[in-house]
């Protein structure tokens, strides 16, 4: 199987034993899944207006992490109202 660059790196840093288990994994993936849930758990709905710019940059961000846009804004506004986005 041919590897892309990204990939043959990542495989010569496993071969070069740069990578180690994480202690308690079971624990820090319930603890992800939780902050998962509460992010994306959508109950309610807020119509906004924002400048077509803003959304093509925003549409464009969320391609590049392999979001929908929606998800990504409601992650952004997730946190920052939790205090772990800051500089606004």
């Amino acid at each position: 199987m041919k590897l892309d660059p990204k990939e043959k790196e990542i495989a010569d840093s496993v071969d070069r034993g740069e990578w180690r288990s994480i202690q308690g994994l079971k624990q820090e993936q319930k603890g992800y899944s939780g902050y998962a849930a509460a992010t994306f758990r959508k109950d309610r709905r807020v119509n906004i207006r924002i400048s077509g710019k803003d959304l093509e940059a925003i549409q464009k961000r969320a391609l590049e992490e392999g979001l929908p846009y929606q998800t990504l804004i409601s992650s952004l506004l997730h946190k920052f109202v939790s205090g772990r986005l800051k500089g606004v």
